[in-house]
């Protein structure tokens, strides 16, 4: 009879859940009075006390901390997400610059195959052929 009674009083309560969870979203404003309200804190227990009242992450306050100290008060104002879209040219640019990149290395070697063989002529007393002068 006990659980009977049980199961009809959470019966009452709501078992929906949302679909999806929101994010919370700080102002700057907001972030900047909680780095400075505790920094006036003074006594053991006094930031916890206050992020519990806030309901504010201890790593979230270390972060807003960090961009406070920084300096940067448009550092706190960052929305997290996608970049701004790229653009035709950013693209072009990016793909191009990779292939540079991939060229200089690949001119880094074949530098040092012909200084290693150059070398590698010289050990065995073998000239290295001149292009100028043809086989007669």
């Amino acid at each position: 009879m006990a659980r009977q009674q049980t199961q009809d009083a959470g019966a009452t309560g709501s078992t929906q859940v949302a679909a999806r969870g929101t994010r919370r979203r700080f102002t700057v404003e907001y972030k900047a009075s909680i780095v400075q309200q505790a920094a006036q804190c003074r006594a053991p227990g006094e930031i916890g006390a206050l992020l519990r009242r806030e309901g504010v992450f201890s790593s979230q306050l270390t972060l807003w901390r960090k961009q406070y100290q920084a300096g940067v008060r448009r550092a706190l104002s960052q929305r997290r997400g996608p970049t701004a879209a790229r653009t035709a040219e950013t693209v072009t640019i990016a793909k191009l610059e990779r292939e540079l990149a991939a060229l200089r290395d690949e001119l880094t070697r074949a530098e040092l195959v012909i200084a290693c063989q150059k070398k590698l002529a010289a050990l065995l007393d073998h000239p290295a052929r001149d292009a100028s002068i043809a086989p007669s």
